[in-house]
């Protein structure tokens, strides 16, 4: 498995680097105070892939908030998604709040429309979504991110958070896998 991380690492496309991603998230941060600047926003990390794009994101607000976790997961770290697992949900009350999810990719669109849609049985007041990367898929999903960093081409991407099979999130930048050799 680490030889084929590693050969996906060394082959891969940067398609965003880091000083970009991080000006990615200055702009979503100063779109997010603007916004949320009064409404005492519950933030939903959603796991894995959401922990270092909330991380950085975040310490950019500086609005008094709440933290909390939500995994949904379709990926179980494979390439292609499954039905949605619950993993976690967050312990603390949505009741009355305004939550603020917040994720690496908005790919298809079903696990944030899933989280989305359990905020607001949960009780949440409104709720609002942030995403890194937003991939342009050429058709319509079931939801749109609020608050987006960069838009992105349809390929597999790794980095910020966003995984290849649960390794390479740590890449600082945003990067494609080759396309698979056609036989």
């Amino acid at each position: 498995m680490l030889n084929e991380i590693k050969h996906v690492q060394a082959t891969a496309d940067l398609l965003h680097s880091e000083q970009e991603v991080e000006a990615a998230l200055d702009a979503m941060a100063a779109q997010i105070n603007i916004l949320l600047a009064d409404r005492n926003p519950l933030i939903l990390c959603v796991m894995n892939g959401g922990i270092i794009v909330a991380g950085k994101l975040i310490s950019r607000l500086t609005m008094p908030l709440n933290i909390d976790a939500i995994n949904a997961s379709r990926y179980q770290n494979q390439t292609s998604g499954g039905t949605i697992e619950w993993v976690l949900k967050p312990s603390a009350s949505l009741k009355g709040r305004t939550v603020l999810i917040i994720d690496d990719i908005l790919d298809e669109g079903i696990t944030l429309a899933a989280i989305h849609d359990y905020c607001l049985a949960e009780g949440a007041s409104s709720v609002y979504s942030a995403v890194l990367a937003d991939k342009m898929l050429g058709h319509n999903k079931p939801i749109h991110a609020d608050f987006v960093g960069l838009e992105v081409e349809n390929r597999y991407l790794f980095g910020y958070g966003m995984d290849y099979k649960g390794y390479l999130r740590n890449a600082a930048g945003i990067y494609a896998c080759q396309e698979p050799a056609q036989e």
